[in-house]
């Protein structure tokens, strides 16, 4: 069994003395994990950082056996990380997001979204936006999506305000209004095409919406918790355009 593809790195572990067995979401083949032989080496160990864009031949005897991946730097963009809390904590919170996807099960669209959202993680208010992008779109892939084209209560598609936490569907902000205190408020950035440049209170919201949903649908009934990543990223995201903004 042989194929080859372009992927993301999401993550490694040790395997044995020298070598590693590398996480990786392509755009053909999903997120899928592979041995590295060497990988643990000093030549090998800088391609294979999370947020890097490789070129990856998978083989295996068999397609259920785990294979070997034989690896080829194309963006090696990670080291501009480490200087940044966000870029960090979003590589690791974009991972673990992955991670909610069956392995080996291609999700092209899924891939075109973190190829985009590790080109752009040098700002962190972008980044933090994207990201609040990619958590609705991770719903929308679990078959939780979010319904914001249009009012649940009246149809307009005009001055969507707020988001039902009982339906997941948009409310404007007219008929949300008496109900505004039982409502999550709906941020412009994550409905605008384009999408814009949104406030730390904005981003806020957004996080509020994704999180909320993702709690109820897809983590506390997996027993999966990721918090701990996801508030080290809103925290590094927010101070950082709190600190851009003054």
């Amino acid at each position: 069994m042989e194929w080859a593809d372009e992927g993301i790195v999401l993550g490694t572990r040790r395997h044995g003395e020298a070598n590693v067995i590398v996480e990786v979401m392509t755009a053909g083949h999903g997120r899928h994990l592979g041995m590295v032989r060497g990988g643990a080496g000093r030549r090998l160990r800088p391609i294979l950082q999370p947020g890097n864009s490789v070129g990856v031949v998978w083989r295996a005897r068999l397609d259920e056996h785990l294979g070997t991946f034989t690896v080829e730097g194309l963006d090696l963009r990670a080291a501009t990380f480490l200087a940044h809390a966000h870029a960090l904590a979003g590589i690791s919170h974009i991972a673990a997001l992955c991670r909610l996807l069956p392995e080996r099960d291609p999700h092209p669209s899924v891939h075109a979204a973190v190829c985009s959202l590790v080109a752009h993680m040098d700002d962190p208010v972008v980044t933090g936006a994207l990201i609040v992008r990619f958590e609705l779109a991770m719903l929308a892939e679990l078959g939780f999506g979010l319904d914001l084209e249009s009012c649940a209560a009246t149809g307009t598609r005009e001055d969507l305000a707020y988001v039902s936490p009982k339906s997941g569907r948009a409310v404007c902000r007219s008929a949300g209004a008496p109900w505004h205190d039982r409502l999550l408020p709906l941020p412009r950035f994550v409905i605008a095409t384009p999408a814009g440049t949104p406030s730390v209170e904005e981003l806020t919201q957004g996080f509020a919406v994704t999180g909320f949903f993702l709690e109820r649908h897809v983590l506390q009934p997996r027993g999966i918790n990721i918090a701990d990543v996801r508030e080290t990223l809103i925290a590094a995201v927010t101070r950082a355009g709190a600190a851009s903004a003054a």
